[in-house]
């Protein structure tokens, strides 16, 4: 059976449940006690009469009494009934005689003959024979005695009245409680469904709410009406919605300001670092004739300088990365001939194997400086941290670019492969210093997405590392926010 999801479903289910077992329970209950009272009625009646009328005749009847005597007794109390339905059956001893000649009296069993001998009381039985049922009543014939009191004559009567009447007064009710059900049923769907809807409209206006604070809508809130449990759980949903709003509030308002931060003090920080880079490129030109201490912090100084230069340059960029202020140039260039000129412009056509094709074959429509800056960030960090030959693929289709830089180095740990685009991520944390900025690859990652594409590392299975862009050809949809 399928699993009911929706509560509506269940709802409209549960009330069905319960009215159809109420109906039935309800129904039983009045059935057994109508049918009780029809049967009781109905017994009540035919004894009431037999009493009366073997009263009655039994003092014109002589004592011993002949078997003519007793036909002629049997026949008269038949005839107390005006349908003609009773069969009287008249014994006394070894005599015994019945109202309708031939009669075996097949509804009188031994018990009720036994009952009747042993005590003075009227007692009846029902007996059923298929779908027939009849109620046999049995009882002793008295007569006064002398002193007064009552004392058995030896003759019983026994009486068998089909009771046909009394079964299609119980079929009726029968038949009433079965039509009942239908009705009965039905209102329980519609008030079910009433039930579900002042159920499910708060329910709804909740996923709603929930829904627009999902889509970063956190003033969403709703109204509350009532005291009962939704009404709870809708003020606890404003109370959450408020917390959250205010504590997202508090984090952007931190980090637009950790983002400001980093911008001024990186734009703060060019001037000076200017200055330190014409300083210590004079002294790197007269490094050969100072003494070898003072050339050696000479050098050190220089390559700190480059790489404080290298960082601050990164922070900015992230910095307009994060407001939202960079602006793409495209371009519809050659892909394969932009590639070339990078390595070229930074001597690395002899250190990394290319496999480009021929020139005017593959041309994309984007940003040339900010392709330059991704390709030189990963073929660089492929040299730095992987090992040689590096390789430097360039294919199309299905109106797409792929480059791919492979290495042979040891490779990237695989906990380490979720977080290499991640700003400032070390994978191992024990160590403080690194030989780029820690935000090549986050750069890079930006300047995909703001293409439109995507980037993404993995392993080699014959070892190495390989990073992937894939850049939307000319005929895909722009990145939405890019320019032209």
């Amino acid at each position: 059976m399928p699993q009911l999801r929706g509560l509506r479903t269940r709802l409209v289910v549960a009330f069905a449940l319960v009215a159809a077992v109420t109906a039935a329970t309800t129904g039983a209950l009045t059935f057994r006690e109508a049918r009780t009272g029809v049967l009781q009625q109905s017994q009540d009646t035919v004894i009431q009469l037999l009493r009366t009328q073997v009263g009655r005749l039994s003092e014109e009847l002589s004592f011993p009494p002949s078997e003519d005597a007793l036909a002629r007794f049997a026949t008269d109390v038949a005839g107390a009934d005006p349908s003609g339905t009773w069969r009287v059956l008249a014994t006394y001893g070894d005599l015994s005689a019945t109202s309708a000649p031939d009669d075996a009296f097949e509804e009188l069993t031994p018990a009720l003959r036994d009952a009747v001998r042993s005590r003075t009381a009227t007692v009846f039985q029902r007996v059923a024979d298929g779908d027939h049922t009849s109620l046999v009543v049995g009882m002793s014939v008295m007569f006064a005695s002398s002193d007064g009191g009552r004392h058995p004559s030896g003759v019983s009567v026994f009486l068998t009245v089909p009771q046909t009447t009394e079964r299609a007064y119980v079929d009726a009710l029968v038949s009433a409680a079965q039509r009942a059900t239908v009705p009965a049923l039905a209102l329980a769907v519609l008030l079910a469904l009433l039930a579900a809807r002042g159920v499910l409209r708060p329910v709804r206006a909740l996923r709603r709410a929930t829904r627009s604070i999902a889509e970063g809508r956190l003033d969403t809130r709703l109204a509350v009406n009532g005291s009962d449990e939704l009404a709870d759980l809708s003020h606890t949903f404003n109370e959450t919605a408020a917390a959250l709003e205010e504590s997202v509030a508090e984090l952007r308002g931190m980090e637009a300001r950790a983002r400001r931060f980093a911008a001024d003090v990186s734009h703060e920080l060019r001037t000076p670092l200017a200055a330190m880079s014409a300083v210590t490129d004079v002294l790197d030109e007269d490094a050969a004739r100072l003494d070898p201490d003072t050339a050696t912090a000479v050098r050190l100084i220089s390559e700190e300088t480059v790489k404080l230069t290298r960082l601050v340059d990164d922070l900015m960029e992230i910095s307009r990365f994060d407001a939202g202020a960079v602006v793409l140039h495209r371009d519809e260039i050659d892909l394969a001939e932009s590639l070339r000129r990078t390595l070229a412009a930074r001597a690395w056509t002899d250190l990394v194997d290319c496999d480009l094709p021929p020139p005017g074959t593959l041309r994309g429509r984007v940003d040339p400086r900010r392709l330059d800056v991704v390709v030189a960030n990963l073929v660089g960090n492929a040299l730095r941290h992987g090992a040689r030959p590096v390789r430097l693929r360039l294919s199309g289709g299905d109106r797409l670019a792929v480059i791919e830089v492979l290495d042979s180095g040891p490779g990237i740990p695989d906990s380490v492969l979720p977080h290499v685009f991640e700003r400032f991520y070390k994978s191992d944390a024990a160590r403080t210093r690194t030989e780029g900025s820690g935000l090549g690859l986050a750069i890079t990652a930006e300047n995909v997405r703001m293409h439109g594409g995507t980037v993404s590392a993995a392993n080699r299975p014959e070892g190495g590392a390989v990073f992937t862009v894939r850049l939307p050809l000319p005929g895909d949809e722009p990145a939405p926010g890019s320019g032209s």
